[in-house]
């Protein structure tokens, strides 16, 4: 008999993640793989969807926009009703901190369906930073059968708020096994811009900012931080694949707008802003998935947030936590560039998040104690 296995995810970054395990249960003869897309995201979820060539047996399509959290809740929630209802799986996973993440935990509990978490374990301490994530993991953890937590530091969160130590599983991160599929050696970009650069001699930041914390005052200091000092040194360029969101488009616009050595461009789908990440020198990001990947890739990381959910990679040494203070991030990248020691210290460190094998021990997992 089977083990069928649901998998439901909704954004750019849960199919990311999800996929490496997806592809995995497609070549285990003793799983049943159903796969359910909410489409909370939709360009970009697709993007990674083509990228793995995933086809979602179930697409609810409930991308709206301007959609608020309430409704993306509401028409997960009945989107997810019927397809539990029809397929009634063994296990439902889910991947993260999204709002499909909760919706679809509380979906499979309505209907008493197993639930396994992928990435449990993720805390900042702060259940407004960032938001609504840190409320998103918690209320997922509550419902969760099998928490897959990526490092030793999530584990002992869950153990923490009482979890019983047999529902929890140190995988490590599929992420780290979803770059091993995406960056390639001569990647070409196909993009006039990034085929111009000359990776071996301009050392490129790569900028992502897109928290909802973060916009207003904040996000203007990450910009103009980031803008000075690529003014002070010739061979730096900052490369920043520029948000969705109106508001950080136009703080973008307004900061950079006589900065030559800043190139927005429009988002990137995954495989080129992974390569393109892997051909950088520092990454500046409010990002949580990119603290876990650009370590992997030997870049050290400066985190704009106060607070943050992957305090690994800050212990570990790979990653930097740096606030929204303009002379904070300024200081911490001008140190980066001029003190080579420095950055070798942060390029050189053990990364925290696994050896890309998560997804063979997830899915190894489901198969001892799916049933």
């Amino acid at each position: 008999m089977k083990i069928k296995v649901m998998t439901v995810f909704g954004t750019r970054p849960e199919g990311i993640k999800m996929a490496p395990i997806i592809k995995v249960m497609e070549n285990t003869p003793e799983i049943e793989s159903i796969i359910c897309v909410t489409a909370q995201h939709r360009e970009m979820l697709d993007q990674v969807l083509n990228l793995f060539k995933i086809e979602p047996h179930y697409d609810l399509n409930i991308f709206k926009p301007g959609q608020t959290l309430t409704e993306i809740t509401i028409r997960a929630l009945q989107g997810l009703e019927a397809v539990i209802e029809k397929e009634r799986p063994d296990i439902l996973l889910v991947q993260g901190d999204t709002t499909t993440v909760f919706s679809g935990a509380l979906a499979a509990f309505y209907q008493k369906i197993k639930i396994g978490h992928v990435e449990a374990g993720l805390r900042s301490g702060n259940l407004y930073s960032p938001y609504p994530e840190e409320a998103n993991r918690k209320l997922t953890g509550i419902l969760t059968d099998f928490h897959f937590a990526p490092t030793e530091t999530n584990k002992n969160n869950l153990l923490k708020e009482g979890y019983p130590e047999e529902k929890i599983f140190i995988t490590g991160n599929t992420v780290i096994d979803a770059l091993k599929y995406a960056v390639k050696k001569n990647f070409i970009f196909y993009d006039s811009l990034l085929d111009s650069i000359d990776y071996s001699k301009e050392r490129v930041i790569l900028l992502t900012s897109h928290r909802r914390e973060n916009i207003g005052r904040p996000m203007e200091n990450i910009f103009s931080a980031v803008g000075d000092i690529a003014k002070k040194y010739a061979n730096v360029r900052v490369v920043f694949p520029i948000h969705l969101n109106p508001r950080v488009r136009e703080i973008a616009h307004k900061v950079f707008k006589d900065n030559k050595r800043v190139h927005l461009i429009e988002p990137l789908d995954y495989e080129p802003f992974t390569n393109l990440m892997a051909k950088s020198h520092i990454v500046v990001t409010d990002s949580g998935g990119l603290q876990e990947e650009a370590p992997s890739l030997g870049k050290p990381v400066l985190v704009v947030r106060e607070e943050t959910e992957r305090p690994e990679g800050i212990e570990a040494g790979t990653a930097k936590l740096v606030g929204t203070n303009y002379e904070n991030i300024y200081n911490s990248l001008d140190l980066l560039l001029s003190n080579r020691e420095e950055y070798d210290k942060m390029a050189n460190a053990v990364n925290p998040y696994g050896d890309g094998k998560a997804s063979e021990r997830i899915v190894n997992i489901i198969l001892e104690h799916g049933k």
